[in-house]
């Protein structure tokens, strides 16, 4: 058995069985990843893959628990690359954090500045996508870190580090009837059509648990996952807007208001996803702790060795978590 077959079965599996998508991917022969495959099962005296003709159709039942424990070889095999290199040298390597535009427009950019200037050695490496997909990349090792509201508890494998509070602003044009409104209510928002995220995306979930409570039932008109965006139509007339407060610039959105709506909807907690069993560098505490001050490397040792969710939860009962 070699690492290479476990890399193969496992690309092959994340390329949805596709074997000539995946050589394309590790820059090799298609026939050379088939080869591989078949001495692998050979070897093993069972079937990876079903097959149709030449085709690969589905994972088997084996072959499931199989690509599992390939992920987590290879996955064992980079944190020994990780800890050579940071014996070898602490202030170089790479960094691939995974996470939603909201995030990466918003909250991260100081944070990366800063980081890029004490770390000029470290690439850096941001990849931007839904909080499923991100979460994803963080469960299968492509990235260390995942940074999100949502999506990140469906995945068992992955660590998750609470960061700060935040909550929402109804964004409207300084002529809506709503900016001459004292108090803000579900009532008098449900009155209008709303433009706002994608369901999944930076606390939707939130958004639409406060309706279905109230027994309102929301016109959402028009959803989009970029901040920017749903600002933009509500430029255009297309309804009032529901965003995160850290996406309202007082400066760059001049022509519009935000009315303050926390007092409508839960908090929602940004975290970060690390999968389990990473090693992480000393320059990736470094990260963490200057997004997140109260996660120091201790805290974050501790709850990267917890039992379990419910012990990773108990360690932060107590910490007040910033609010953005």
């Amino acid at each position: 058995m070699k690492l290479q077959q476990l890399k193969y079965i496992w690309e092959v599996a994340r390329h949805d069985l596709n074997v000539s998508a995946t050589a394309q991917s590790l820059y090799t022969s298609q026939p050379g990843v088939s080869k591989q495959i078949r001495l692998l099962e050979d070897e093993l005296g069972i079937e990876v893959f079903a097959r149709s003709g030449k085709h690969l159709t589905h994972v088997t039942p084996a072959g499931e628990k199989i690509i599992a424990l390939a992920g987590e070889i290879l996955s064992q095999t980079q944190n020994i690359k990780k800890v050579a290199k940071e014996f070898s040298d602490e202030r170089k390597g790479s960094l691939d954090i995974a996470t939603t535009h909201t995030q990466a427009r918003y909250a991260l950019p100081k944070v990366i500045h800063s980081f890029i200037e004490d770390y000029p050695d470290v690439s850096l490496h941001m990849h931007q996508g839904t909080p499923m997909q991100i979460a994803e990349m963080a469960n299968d090792g492509v990235v260390d870190f995942a940074i999100a509201t949502e999506a990140l508890e469906l995945f068992g494998n992955l660590v998750m580090l609470p960061c700060y509070l935040w909550n929402r602003s109804v964004v409207v044009p300084k002529d809506h009837p709503l900016a001459q409104v004292s108090q803000l209510t579900l009532q008098e928002l449900a009155k209008y059509p709303i433009v706002t995220y994608v369901f999944g995306f930076t606390g939707r979930s939130q958004l639409d648990e406060a309706f279905q409570s109230a027994e309102l039932e929301p016109n959402v008109v028009f959803t989009a996952a970029d901040s920017d965006v749903i600002k933009t139509y509500v430029r255009l007339g297309l309804g009032v807007g529901i965003v995160a407060t850290m996406a309202f610039d007082a400066e760059l959105d001049s022509d519009l208001v935000a009315l303050d709506a926390s007092h409508l909807f839960a908090d929602s907690v940004t975290k970060i996803g690390i999968r389990t069993n990473t090693f992480i560098r000393g320059y990736m505490y470094e990260f963490i702790r200057s997004f997140a001050p109260h996660l120091t490397k201790d805290l974050v040792i501790e709850a990267m060795s917890a039992g379990g969710r419910q012990e990773v939860e108990a360690l932060f009962a107590d910490i007040e978590l910033p609010r953005y």
